[in-house]
C-alpha cells in the first residue's frame, strides 16, 4: 500500500502541475486545451538543454520559458487574433506534436528521443520525504495558489476576468494584461510537469511522452470545480488510478492475468465516470470560452 501511495505522488506530479497551470488559464476565461503541447515542449527543451549545456539550472529555466512562451502565444491568438480558444489550443498541441520529433531529427538524428542524460544532469529522487523536489513543490503549490486566488488583488482581477470581464475593464484594469499574465504564469507552472517527465521521471525526452496527461489535467480542473485545493485532490485521484493500473498488471485471477490493455484503460475510464457524475455540480467561470 505504501508503494502505491508513493507511486501516486510521483505519477500525479505532472498532472497536478498541468492542472494548476491550466487553472490559471481557465480562471481568466480562456480554455486551456494547449496543456498537452506545453508539457511536450517543455519536456523536449529542458532535456535538450540539459544534454547540451550539462547545467540543470539552465535546463529548468529554458523549460519554464518555453512553457510560458507557448501559453503567451495562446493568449495572443485568442485575445488579439480573435481565434477561438479551443481551436487555438488544439492547433498548438498539433504544432508541438509535430515540431518535437522534427527537431529531434535535426539535432539528434532520430524522431523518437533525445540522448539519455548522465546522472549528474538528471533531477533525481531522494530529496525531502524521499521524493523528487518537484513532487514536493507540486503538493505545496495549490496552497500558494489558493492564497493568491482569494487573498490578493491579482487573484481578484483574475477571477473577475473569468466571471465578469466587462466589469473588470470598466474598473480600469486591462483585460488582456490580466489574461496574458495568467497564461504566462500558467505556462511556467505547467512546464514544471514537462520538466519532471523528462528530467525526473525519465532521463530523456521521448516522443509523445505526455501521453494525454494534459487532457487528464483538464479533467482534474473540472472535477476540482476550478479551485486550487479541490484540483489538488482530483489530480491525486487520477495519479492513484494510474498507480493502481500499474499494480494490477502484476495480478492474476484464478490463474489468468488481466489483459494489460484493459488495465491501461483504467485511468481514462475512471476519469470519464467521475466527470459524468460531477460535471453538473461544478460551475465553470462564466466568461470561459
Amino acid at each position: 500500500m505504501i508503494d502505491i501511495l508513493s507511486a501516486t505522488l510521483r505519477l500525479s506530479c505532472p498532472i497536478l502541475f498541468a492542472a494548476l497551470g491550466g487553472l490559471l488559464c481557465e480562471a481568466s476565461g480562456i480554455s486551456a486545451l494547449c496543456l498537452e503541447g506545453v508539457l511536450l515542449l517543455s519536456a523536449f527543451v529542458s532535456a535538450s538543454v540539459a544534454y547540451w549545456t550539462q547545467d540543470i539550472f539552465l535546463s529548468l529555466l529554458s523549460g519554464m520559458i518555453s512553457g510560458g512562451f507557448l501559453m503567451s502565444l495562446h493568449a495572443f491568438l485568442t485575445q488579439k487574433a480573435k481565434a477561438h480558444s479551443i481551436v487555438s489550443g488544439m492547433a498548438l498541441n498539433l504544432l508541438v506534436a509535430g515540431l518535437t520529433p522534427f527537431l529531434c531529427k535535426i539535432f539528434f538524428g532520430n524522431t523518437t528521443n533525445t540522448p539519455s542524460l548522465s546522472l549528474q544532469n538528471r533531477m533525481m529522487d531522494g530529496s525531502i520525504f524521499s521524493h523528487h523536489p518537484l513532487v514536493v513543490l507540486s503538493l505545496f503549490l495549490p496552497w500558494i495558489l489558493h492564497f493568491i486566488f482569494f487573498q490578493t488583488r491579482f487573484g481578484l482581477h483574475l477571477r473577475s476576468a473569468g466571471e465578469g470581464p466587462q466589469a473588470l475593464e470598466t474598473s480600469g484594469v486591462g483585460l488582456f494584461k490580466v489574461r496574458l499574465l495568467a497564461l504566462f504564469w500558467g505556462g511556467i507552472i505547467t512546464s514544471l510537469g514537462g520538466i519532471y517527465l523528462s528530467l525526473g521521471h525519465s532521463s530523456q525526452f521521448l516522443r509523445d511522452m505526455s501521453a494525454g496527461r494534459g487532457f487528464i489535467a483538464l479533467a482534474a480542473i473540472i472535477l476540482g470545480g476550478w479551485k486550487p485545493l479541490p484540483t489538488l485532490l482530483a489530480a491525486l485521484l487520477f495519479g492513484f488510478t494510474e498507480a493502481l493500473q500499474i499494480n494490477l498488471q502484476n495480478i492474476s485471477l484464478a490463474g489468468y492475468s488481466l489483459p494489460f490493455q484493459l488495465t491501461q484503460c483504467l485511468p481514462y475510464l475512471i476519469t470519464l465516470g467521475i466527470l459524468a457524475l460531477s460535471v453538473r455540480r461544478n460551475q465553470s467561470p462564466k466568461a470561459l470560452t
